[in-house]
């Protein structure tokens, strides 16, 4: 029986109630770090929520932002994606795990760990499954979780409302954190902040965010990208095709009398718009039309010198794009039609780009050429490019991971694919909705203490500021490849990591 009090912490809003765990940790739900975005307020900068009387119920988790279900083929992406759209106002919330008070007492500040879901900026909550805390506080981390504003009222670049209005809720989120997690046992002075997919790509937006300077200690990126980010006309084409879908002008006056509803509807209906221009290529590939907008990229800002002094940990999974292909039976049936298709989509040079993968992997089917030119064009491209810009800042450290253990799912075409580590980080490889031959991780499943080591990594670099190899630079490139057995190489893709570097404009030498 349990018979310890659920514990109550007083925030600077109000007091929470939380729900003391089976393992003497601490969870509290639902708790709001802004202001419910309503009306005009959805298209407007986070404001601070208003105080409450009283002790507020912290124990059930709370609503997310709007968003339409999302399904991924063959796959089981329900512990991903949740459940959908879980209605109400209230929804810029922090999910805290907090270490039993005790432990957390005795320790002073703990290290703090704030994570970011992915999505494609439109789907995604704290409420999905593999997004439970617990590990990290039962091993003496303070974990938090946020939701943040999604799609249209998220990230469409607006007239008359500010950008990357999602981006905005993550830095008033941290602003939450510096300012109540002493009271949860952590330390506002070591926050990590984290995040997977659009999550880490918003985590390398903060990075080079001025007004998040000094709120986040370290950073890490599980396949993001540093050159994610649409430019201000790539954003206004998707702007035009949603204010013309809701029969609206494009401006945020107009916007902010639509409802929800009709938000999110109209943004399922703005997939497939060509978002290529004589500058630019689509760094999502056609995947999402929402994304950060930002005519600077990350991994540029940072290189300029935003983000120094934040210890970066940043990686990618070694087959991003089988989640892309292998559930909805496009890759057993890829063509070489298909890969040049890829190619053109994301890179000036597609033939070059084309002939440097099929140099250095001659045995590849035509499959594993679309998956890898299709990862690499979302995620492996613009980590690199991150992490060479953040590697040649003198005042942190910088270490890269590969993530290549290969799920068995659908028949073992899944393979390493883009979201398979979730599980490891988290430490819940363990949950039954991942097993079996259509769960995220197979049949058979992960080896029995390759998530306890993975788990442990982060949490060890969220500590001290290394997970425990060598650090990356530019000379060595040094990356954890991380899978049964863990083996650190220097420069493992480098023939294919050096094919996306930009060209010099013309008429200057390579």
């Amino acid at each position: 029986m349990n018979h310890h009090p659920d514990p109550v912490v007083i925030t600077a809003r109000g007091a929470v109630r939380g729900l003391r765990q089976d393992d003497g940790t601490a969870a509290f739900l639902n708790i709001p770090y802004a202001a419910p975005p309503l009306g005009a307020g959805r298209f407007a900068p986070p404001r601070p929520h208003e105080p409450w009387d009283g002790i507020r119920d912290a124990t059930a988790p709370g609503p997310n932002a709007p968003q339409s279900a999302r399904e991924l083929g063959s796959v089981d992406m329900s512990p991903y994606f949740g459940a959908g759209w879980s209605r109400g106002a209230d929804y810029l919330t922090v999910n805290v795990f907090a270490p039993a008070p005790a432990a957390a007492s005795a320790a002073g500040g703990l290290p703090v760990m704030v994570f970011v879901h992915g999505g494609g900026f439109v789907a995604g909550s704290t409420r999905s499954a593999l997004y439970d805390g617990s590990a990290f506080a039962r091993d003496g981390v303070v974990l938090v979780m946020l939701n943040y504003r999604l799609g249209i009222a998220g990230f469409l670049d607006i007239p008359g409302a500010p950008a990357n209005r999602g981006l905005l809720d993550v830095v008033a989120a941290l602003r939450w954190v510096r300012e109540n997690i002493t009271a949860f046992g952590g330390d506002p002075y070591n926050v990590t902040l984290f995040g997977q997919s659009a999550g880490a790509t918003i985590v390398g937006g903060v990075l080079a965010t001025p007004a998040a300077t000094g709120l986040v200690r370290r950073a890490i990126v599980q396949s993001g990208s540093g050159l994610g980010a649409f430019t201000t006309q790539q954003a206004a084409r998707v702007t035009r095709a949603a204010a013309g879908s809701l029969g609206i002008e494009p401006h945020a006056d107009a916007f902010a009398d639509i409802s929800d509803e009709r938000l999110v509807e109209a943004a399922s209906r703005l997939a497939g718009i060509d978002l290529r221009t004589d500058t630019h290529h689509d760094p999502l590939a056609g995947l999402s039309p929402f994304g950060l907008v930002l005519d600077t990229q990350p991994a540029a800002s940072v290189a300029t010198g935003l983000g120094a002094g934040i210890d970066l940990l940043i990686g990618t999974n070694t087959e991003e794009g089988n989640l892309y292909l292998a559930p909805v039976g496009k890759y057993a049936t890829s063509t070489a039609a298909d890969v040049d298709d890829t190619a053109a989509r994301a890179h000036p040079d597609p033939a070059r780009l084309v002939e440097t993968y099929r140099t250095s992997r001659p045995e590849a089917s035509f499959g594993e050429l679309r998956s890898a030119i299709l990862g690499d064009a979302l995620f492996g491209a613009g980590s690199w490019a991150l992490a060479e810009a953040h590697a040649a800042l003198p005042e942190s450290a910088t270490f890269a991971y590969e993530f290549a253990w290969r799920s068995r799912a659908l028949n073992a075409e899944l393979g390493a694919a883009h979201a398979v580590e979730l599980p490891f980080v988290f430490d819940l490889a363990r949950l039954p909705r991942l097993r079996g031959a259509g769960g995220l991780l197979g049949p058979g499943g992960p080896p029995a203490a390759l998530a306890a080591r993975v788990h442990g990594a982060w949490v060890r670099f969220a500590a001290t500021g290394n997970p425990g190899w060598d650090p990356y630079d530019t000379e060595r490139r040094a990356t954890m490849r991380i899978d049964a057995e863990w083996t650190q190489l220097d420069d493992p893709r480098g023939q294919e990591r050096r094919a996306w570097i930009r060209p010099r404009p013309p008429g200057r030498a390579r």
